[in-house]
């Protein structure tokens, strides 16, 4: 038996709930469980200059664990001060969304 009471083969209830930051261009909480992760999108229109001339956008990710997100409260992580751990999970983030999405059709900006 888990902490949370469930059974080792039982899954945790999972939700999605669009629109859930307001002043997104496009948001969604997705919960599992206790686990609540706020996922936004945001637009930028320009191009990374490493990028400009070859005719493709760019994605790229930020991640960040809130002081109170874990059973032991965590520091804060302040930009640039970010721990390696962030620093990777950040990457593999962007790395997943760059796979995934047409950067040709994005466009270059």
């Amino acid at each position: 038996m888990r902490p949370s009471g469930r059974t080792f083969n039982e899954m945790r209830a999972v939700s999605l709930e669009p629109g859930a930051a307001k002043h997104a261009e496009g948001s969604c909480l997705v919960k599992f469980g206790d686990t609540h992760v706020l996922c936004t999108a945001s637009w930028d229109e320009t191009t990374p200059p490493w990028l400009r001339g070859q005719g493709r956008g760019w994605v790229t990710a930020e991640y960040g664990m809130l002081p109170r997100s874990t059973h032991e409260r965590m520091k804060r992580e302040a930009k640039g001060g970010q721990s390696g751990r962030t620093q990777e999970i950040q990457r593999l983030i962007g790395r997943a969304l760059r796979a995934v999405v047409n950067l040709k059709a994005l466009g270059e900006r």
